[in-house]
């Protein structure tokens, strides 16, 4: 059977992962028969944000504890990701993935990447096992990368970061998955459009499905 180490950067779209990616994601694995191992970064949020009012909270949660919500409290520390006992990483959006995994929410150009999870790519980048990006999570892949082709569907600020990155940039709608086969590099853009629950739900099954036809 095949495993995959899925990332997630929290609880919640404003400041950890995207629910609905992150669990929709995990359903795929599992109905595609294939299995999953989730990990989160052992550290702090950048922020909390209120889900109901969108105003920033004055308190601190950390990364792993939020996340191990969303993995019924079956997870691991990103720090203890073998990669050679995985078959693809694939890495949820939410706006943790641009604020927690990586700093581009509030460093743009100038982002960077977690230790652990730069780590963890290039690690699976050099075993030549697919990786996979949903929804803003492709900004970390092109800090990390260059030369890759990637998708947030039609957002311009990503897209321009992207590009300067050295990467190319690809349109791409609702359940569109694109592929760098070179790389082995897969991208779908989910809630970056305007989708319905459905929607990122094709966009979670058919990246899981490409990334496991080039296993």
């Amino acid at each position: 059977m095949k495993k995959f180490a899925v990332i997630i950067s929290g609880c919640g779209v404003f400041d950890g992962a995207e629910i609905h990616e992150a669990v929709l994601t995990l359903l795929a694995i599992d109905r595609l028969g294939a299995s999953y191992q989730v990990f989160a970064p052992n550290i702090d949020q950048y922020h909390v944000v209120n889900h109901f009012t969108g105003q920033v909270m004055d308190e601190k949660r950390n990364v792993l504890v939020e996340a191990a919500r969303i993995a019924r409290g079956e997870i691991m520390s990103l720090k203890d990701l073998d990669a050679a006992h995985f078959d693809a990483l694939i890495i949820p959006g939410g706006f943790g993935a641009a604020k927690n995994l990586c700093s581009w929410a509030y460093e743009g150009d100038d982002c960077k990447v977690n230790p652990d999870v730069e780590k963890a790519v290039r690690t699976m980048l050099a075993l030549k096992k697919p990786i996979g990006a949903m929804c803003i999570a492709p900004v970390i892949l092109a800090r990390i990368l260059s030369g890759t082709s990637l998708t947030t569907g039609k957002d311009k600020p990503s897209r321009e970061f992207i590009e300067k990155t050295g990467s190319s940039y690809v349109t791409a709608g609702h359940g569109e998955v694109v592929i760098d086969e070179d790389n082995k590099v897969f991208s779908t853009p989910c809630y970056m459009l305007d989708a319905s629950i459905s929607q990122v739900a094709e966009g979670a099954e058919n990246i899981v499905k490409e990334m496991l036809q080039r296993m």
